[in-house]
């Protein structure tokens, strides 16, 4: 097996309630390197770019909203299936069904929000990962 990398972003939530340290540390615990870290706020463009595929689709707009509601968290995670393991360490996507132990079900609460508000994004296949790490770090 070779080392893969991924893409995680801590959304506006979870930079907004301070949890950035938790989501870092939960993911070198499990044995994961960060390899590349940066704060930005991220504007439309780049936002339109990372999610193109949900383009049309009715939630569109309410996560660009979303995401552009505060400052997030873009990092590289490499390591042995990291793509896997970090998505098994995230949780579902839906918070009040993630199971206890994952970042989304300790962490991440249902909201009466546009869309859902779940503290973080990781990349979900090898080809996701190149691309998205190519949007938030250029060529590293």
């Amino acid at each position: 097996m070779s080392k893969e990398r991924t893409l995680v972003l801590v959304k506006p939530d979870g930079v907004r309630r301070g949890l950035v340290g938790e989501v870092i540390a939960r993911i070198e615990r499990k044995g994961y390197e960060v390899t590349a870290l940066r704060m930005l706020q991220a504007d439309r463009a780049i936002l339109e770019r990372h999610y193109a595929e949900h383009e049309g689709k009715p939630f569109y707009e309410p996560l660009l909203e979303f995401m552009m509601s505060g400052p997030i968290v873009a990092l590289i995670a490499e390591g042995e299936r990291v793509i896997e393991g970090f998505r098994s360490l995230a949780g579902v996507t839906d918070p009040t069904v993630a199971a206890p132990g994952t970042i989304r079900g300790d962490l991440a609460r249902q909201q009466a929000t546009k869309v859902v508000q779940n503290i973080v994004h990781g990349s979900d296949s090898v080809e996701s990962a190149e691309r998205e790490i190519s949007i938030f770090f250029g060529g590293k």
